[in-house]
Parts: C-alpha cells; structure tokens; sequence
C-alpha cells in the first residue's frame, strides 16, 4: 500500500512540528531558569559558609575591625558589589576585599583586579588605607592559583569546611592603594 501525501496533510505536519518547537522552547527558558537559580543559591550557600571562615583570618591575619558582607555601593548609574569587606583603622589602616566563589576562573581574577581598582573611586575616603584582595574559592586549578597570587591577590581555599588562607614563603601581595588608577 503506497502513502500519498498531499499539501494540506504537510501544512498539518509543519504546524504541528511549529507547536512542538514553541513548546520545547518554552521548556528550555523554564528549565534555563531553574539552572539559573539553582546557581545563584549555590553561590550564596559558598558565600554564607565563607564567611564565618573569612571573618577570622581577616580578625586574626589583617587586624580588620570592621568586617560585612554583601557590601553594595552605587556611584552614579555604576554599582560596586563586595562578597566580603574588611575595614581597619589606626596602625593597620587597610581594606581588604574578598570575593567569593565555588569554582576559580581566571575571569574571577580579572573581576577581583576590576574591583579593587573601582574600589577608589567609589570610596575616596579611604584613599589613605592599604588595599589588598583575597579569591576565596572552594575548587580551582593550582594554574589559577597560581596567576592569582602573581597578580598579588591573596587566596584562600577550602580545607576541612573552614576556608584558609595558606601562602607560599615566596609569595608578596600587592598593596593595591599603590597602583590605582582615578
């Protein structure tokens, strides 16, 4: 027995096959959201553990007096965002920002390096503090690390569920209130 199939049982087939590609693209935006969001509470949930830890070596390896997080500021149409900040006066009289993030990509580094060098302008009022950073990441490859810590940026890691910030004798961190650009 030999099908025929005429113009209108096609134009049947294309709209069918039209409805199907809506439906599976609205089930793509659904399901892209729900990844989304799943990401968004994963980073809080790296975020809130960070902070106990980060709390401490910032207290005990900085001196930091002041410490808050998810530290937002807006400069004109512009807004700086901070995982972590640490503030002290007097002898010590630096800031350290800290971002936070479950897997270190050299992106983040750049992201950091962006941060610090907005942080001045954002906040003149501490142009007379030290500046250092700080990846706080619980994954990310030794490379990273590595080119992290040659921009001069602190890292700390993950070890036992308590986030440490563990340096090489050879590394020195940049001070970066030295090299900011206005």
């Amino acid at each position: 027995m030999e099908a025929t199939t005429n113009f209108d049982d096609i134009r049947v087939i294309l709209k069918e096959i039209a409805e199907q590609q809506r439906n599976n693209e609205r089930e793509i935006g659904r399901v892209t959201k729900i990844v989304g969001d799943i990401g968004n509470k994963f980073g809080s949930f790296t975020e809130g553990m960070a902070f106990p830890s980060m709390e401490k070596v910032l207290r005990k390896q900085f001196g930091m007096t002041t410490i808050t997080t998810n530290y937002k500021t807006e400069y004109g149409p512009d807004t700086l965002e901070i995982d972590v900040l640490g503030l002290a006066n007097g002898d010590v009289n630096t800031v350290v920002l800290v971002e936070v993030k479950s897997h270190l990509k050299e992106l983040d580094i750049d992201q950091l390096l962006k941060s610090l060098d907005r942080f001045r302008r954002f906040h003149p009022e501490y142009a007379h503090k030290k500046l250092f950073g700080i990846l706080a990441c619980v994954q990310g490859a030794r490379e990273v690390r590595d080119k992290a810590m040659a921009a001069g940026l602190y890292v700390a890691s993950i070890h036992d569920e308590v986030f440490e910030l563990k340096t090489p004798a050879y590394f020195v961190p940049r001070d970066f209130s030295l090299t900011m650009t206005a």
